[in-house]
Parts: structure tokens; C-alpha cells; sequence
């Protein structure tokens, strides 16, 4: 039950960043670099996600019921 918790909290930190480099985006007028910060940290997480997924799949953490 944890893992699913846990994979909802970061999949809204990832939207919640996403939505943060639209804001920098749009403030900055593409002259900062805030825009790619964010969106690095939402790739990270994005690739971080997938390889949580991967291990409680691998682990029997989640799986198929």
C-alpha cells in the first residue's frame, strides 16, 4: 500500500514542477535558465519513477492481482 502512495506523491511533484517551469517560462520570456532547472528536475523524476516502478514490480511489491 506505501508503494502506491508513494508513486502518487511523486507523480504530483513532477506535475507540480511541470506547471513550475510554464510559470518560469512564461515570466522569464525564455531569458533565464529557471525553465530548464525545472524541467530537469521533472526528467530526473520522470526516470527516477520508472525505476521505482521497475523494483517493486521485480520485488513483488505491486503486481498483477
Amino acid at each position: 500500500m506505501w508503494i502506491k502512495v508513494a508513486i502518487v506523491v511523486v507523480l504530483l511533484i513532477i506535475v507540480v514542477s511541470l506547471f513550475s517551469a510554464l510559470f518560469f517560462l512564461s515570466k522569464d520570456k525564455g531569458t533565464g535558465d529557471r525553465t530548464v532547472k525545472a524541467l530537469t528536475v521533472r526528467i530526473s523524476l520522470s526516470i527516477a519513477l520508472f525505476i521505482i516502478i521497475l523494483a517493486a514490480y521485480h520485488l513483488g511489491y505491486i503486481g498483477q492481482q
